[in-house]
C-alpha cells in the first residue's frame, strides 16, 4: 500500500462486532461472518473505482477485514493502509475516522449498524458517509449492495457529483447533560430506570421511561418503532417523537412493537407527540441514557438532561439519487477521457 498523495479518498469504516453481539442469543437476529464483511468491503471498492475514485484509504486492524478485502484486488489506484492505536473498543473507529478526515477522506464508506455510525458522527459531525447497515437494530444506514454504495461514494471523490447535489444532512438527538460533556444519538435516546450500563440485552419494557427520536420509524425494530407505530417521522421531516412510558398500574395505552428481530413486547404509553427541532425534552435522574441502542450515561438523582433534535448530524449521501444524476450527465460512460488511472483486471478485480 502506497503513501499518502493529494488525490481526494474514499475511507472504509467498518466495525468488526456489529452483526456479532449478545443480541443474536436474546433476539433472533442474523450473525454477519468477517468474510462476508470482507466481500461487502471488496464489493464497495470495486464500485468507486469504477466510479473514479483514485485513492482508498483502509484501516488496518487485527482481523484485517478492509486490508485482507483489497490484498487482492488489482487496480492503478492508491490504496493507503491506516495504522491507529488499537484497543478494540470504540475509540478505535474515531481515531481511524480523525485520522482519515486529516488525510483528505471526501466520502466514507461506513458498513455497520446505528451504534457504528454514532461513533463517526461523534468524531467527525459533518461527515460526508455512504451508510451501509450490517448490523441489527439499523435504522441510520440502509441496506443496500455494496458495489453500488462504492459507486456513489467515488462518484463523489472524483468530483463527478458534488456532495450537495445527493447528500442530505441528517437529524440527530442533541444530548446537554447538567455539569458534564454533551453527547448525541442518531435515532434514539432512551431514558431507562433500573438498568445497567453496558448491558446489551434488548431493553425491557418496563424499565422504559422516555424516548426522544429524531426518526420514528414504523417499519423498522428497536426504539424507533415505539415512537413510529404512534406518530411516523421519516428522515425528511422536520420534526422529531418524543414518548413517555408507565407501568402497567398507572394504566397507558398498551403498544405492541418489535424491539429486536423476532422480538415482540408490549409497553405501556402514557403519552406521545410530534416534537418541533430544537425544543428540549428535560429529564432527571436517578436514570440510565441510551443512545441507539448502547447504555452509556448515568444520571444521578436530581441531575437533569435536555435531549433534542436538530439537523446537525453527518451528510448522508444517497446512492439511488447519486446513480441518477451520473446516468443524466453519462458520467459512465467513456471514463477513460477523465480518469485515465482506472485499470481494473479480469477475474481478480472483479471488473471490467
Amino acid at each position: 500500500m502506497s503513501s499518502t498523495s493529494a488525490a481526494p479518498a474514499v475511507g472504509i469504516i467498518v466495525n468488526p462486532m456489529s452483526g456479532r453481539d449478545y443480541r443474536r442469543l436474546a433476539a433472533r437476529a442474523d450473525t454477519v461472518s468477517h468474510e462476508a464483511k470482507r466481500n461487502q468491503i471488496a464489493r464497495a471498492v470495486v464500485g468507486a473505482i469504477a466510479a473514479g475514485a483514485r485513492r482508498i484509504l483502509v484501516p488496518y486492524e487485527p482481523r484485517r477485514l478492509a486490508t485482507g478485502a483489497v490484498e487482492q484486488l488489482d487496480f492503478a489506484v492508491e490504496f493507503e493502509r491506516i495504522e491507529t492505536p488499537i484497543l478494540h473498543k470504540s475509540i478505535d473507529t474515531t481515531r481511524a475516522v480523525e485520522a482519515m478526515r486529516e488525510r483528505g477522506a471526501v466520502a466514507l464508506l461506513v458498513l455497520g449498524g446505528d451504534g457504528t455510525h454514532r461513533v463517526v458522527t461523534k468524531a467527525w459531525r459533518e461527515a460526508p458517509m455512504v451508510a451501509v447497515s450490517t448490523g441489527t437494530n439499523n435504522v441510520f444506514p440502509t441496506m443496500q449492495e455494496p458495489t453500488l454504495a462504492g459507486m456513489a461514494a467515488g462518484l463523489v471523490a472524483s468530483g463527478g457529483i458534488a456532495l450537495a447535489e445527493c447528500a442530505e444532512r441528517a437529524k440527530v438527538v442533541e444530548v446537554e447533560i447538567e455539569g458534564e460533556a454533551g453527547d448525541l444519538a442518531l435515532i434514539d435516546a432512551v431514558l431507562l430506570q433500573n438498568d445497567s450500563l453496558g448491558n446489551l440485552a434488548p431493553f425491557a419494557s418496563d424499565k422504559l421511561r422516555t424516548i426522544v427520536l429524531a426518526r420514528a420509524e414504523p417499519a423498522s425494530v428497536g426504539i424507533s418503532p415505539l415512537g413510529g407505530l404512534l406518530h411516523p417521522c421519516g428522515a425528511e421531516d422536520e420534526f422529531g417523537v418524543t414518548v413517555n412510558f408507565c407501568t402497567h398500574a398507572q394504566g397507558g395505552r398498551l403498544l405492541r412493537a418489535p424491539f429486536s428481530p423476532g422480538l415482540i413486547r408490549t409497553v405501556h404509553v402514557a403519552d406521545s407527540r410530534p416534537v418541533p427541532l430544537g425544543e428540549p425534552i428535560e429529564v432527571t435522574g436517578p436514570a440510565l441514557l441510551a443512545f441507539d441502542g448502547d447504555r452509556e450515561r448515568q444520571l444521578a438523582p436530581g441531575q437533569r438532561a435536555w435531549l433534542r433534535v436538530v439537523r446537525s448530524g453527518p451528510w448522508v449521501i444517497d446512492s439511488r439519487k447519486a446513480l441518477h444524476l451520473a446516468a443524466e450527465r453519462e458520467l459512465m460512460l467513456d471514463l477513460d477521457h477523465w480518469f485515465d488511472a482506472y485499470d481494473g483486471v479480469a477475474g481478480k478485480s472483479g471488473c471490467c
